[in-house]
């Protein structure tokens, strides 16, 4: 029987300070972020948006920590971690949350298992390909 080929990376994807990108992000692997993304992210992997950090979009992704600033959604299968610098302004969906004191969240939170929150939603249909 044939096996779908689907490259590993092993490597974290970096976004770094002073880039800006205007569009969507898929990935199979982690990826970082310190510059600015106006646009969607969909990993399969844990996304670390650092505290330079800026994305107007919606993020869906397995594991994140969120050290910068997010506007839009965030849909986390596992663990969401909001450090004490973050700010999330939107919608969160996540099996477990981690807040630390000085984070700033303003919107609704969804959280527990995934069969209850529906955390690790099918993305958008561009992600589909």
């Amino acid at each position: 029987m044939a096996k779908s080929f689907e490259p590993e990376n092993k490597l974290p994807n970096i976004i770094g300070q002073g880039t800006k990108i205007v569009g969507d992000i898929q990935t199979n692997g982690d990826i970082r972020i310190d510059g600015n993304i106006e646009g969607n992210i969909n990993s399969k992997g844990k996304v670390v948006i650092g505290s330079n950090g800026l994305i107007k979009g919606e993020v869906f992704c397995s594991n994140a920590e969120v050290a910068g600033s997010l506007n839009g959604k965030i849909s986390v299968g596992e663990l969401l971690s909001l450090k004490a610098s973050s700010k999330v302004n939107g919608d969160i969906k996540t099996g477990k949350l981690n807040i630390e004191p000085g984070a700033v969240f303003s919107g609704t939170c969804n959280m527990g298992s995934q069969e209850t929150t529906g955390a690790v939603q099918s993305p958008p249909k561009e992600f589909k390909k």
